[in-house]
């Protein structure tokens, strides 16, 4: 029996118990059946929404399979920037397997040391167009945690990058108990069509989580997070690479791709097409 017509036939006795066709036993548990049935036929809405989900998100994963790509790929990030040399670190199954799952549509990591002071910091970007509400739920105050790191606390930070960009970023800091002994500080924020943010709540809603069928790459959430065991070694690298990440990312200062400025919508932004 299909659920629609197991729903109409929960239905149909619902109605029947209101218009008294029952026998007078059964009449005295009609509040109580009528409950038990409404409960049912939410229940069984539930199924159908989540049937109903899952085959148009599985022809969106199909569409999606080809990445929407940057002009320029994060790969082609240089490996010298300034006194910082990168080498690609290698990205753990998990996380892989992550953006995989969540239209992931091109990333970098890499760890870079400082040629001068032997500082050295991991950068991480994610950028995410095919869904851009894809990447949400994917934070250092999640992840870190998940992988055996004590969350010590976390600070926002209002910065300004070399080139005058205004960034609110967060900075985490993690710790491993006895007998690993191990510290690290991460910064992290997003860039949302642009404009940079350190919410979630900024790509969270309706607008943020339905899928980019135009395949627009301007409109998209990547993560940027540069991580490191002291923290004036990521604010270093920081101010060595911000700006040359950021441009890496359509639209940021505030324009698109066709040099309209964003604005903010209902939660998520978007692109203003007038």
């Amino acid at each position: 029996m299909g659920l629609s017509h197991l729903a109409y036939s929960i239905k149909k006795k619902c109605l029947s118990f209101k218009s008294g066709k029952v026998s007078g036993r059964t009449l005295g548990f009609t509040g109580k059946s009528s409950m038990w049935f409404a409960l049912i036929l939410g229940v069984l809405l539930l199924v159908s929404a989540g049937i109903a989900y899952r085959v148009p998100a599985k022809r969106i994963r199909r569409l999606g399979e080809k990445p929407i790509a940057l002009s320029a790929s994060l790969s082609e990030f240089p490996m010298e920037v300034g006194d910082w040399v990168g080498r690609v670190a290698d990205v753990p199954s998990t996380t892989q397997e992550y953006m995989r799952d969540n239209f992931a549509d091109d990333f970098l990591s890499r760890v870079y040391v400082n040629s001068v002071t032997n500082a050295w910091a991991s950068v991480y970007v994610v950028y995410c167009a095919s869904r851009p509400g894809g990447i949400l739920g994917h934070r250092p105050g999640v992840c870190y945690p998940a992988n055996g790191w004590q969350h010590e606390g976390t600070e926002t930070v209002q910065y300004t990058s070399p080139r005058g960009r205004s960034i609110t970023y967060l900075l985490h800091h993690f710790y491993k108990v006895p007998p690993e002994y191990d510290r690290t500080t991460v910064v992290s924020f997003y860039v949302v069509n642009g404009r940079v943010t350190s919410s979630e709540s900024d790509f969270s809603g309706p607008l943020g989580r339905r899928p980019n069928i135009s395949r627009d790459p301007s409109r998209y959430v990547a993560q940027v997070q540069i991580s490191s065991t002291v923290q004036k070694s990521i604010e270093d690298a920081l101010d060595g690479m911000v700006d040359e990440i950021l441009d890496f990312l359509p639209g940021v200062d505030n324009e698109d791709s066709a040099g309209k400025p964003g604005r903010a919508v209902g939660g998520d932004i978007e692109k203003n097409d007038r």
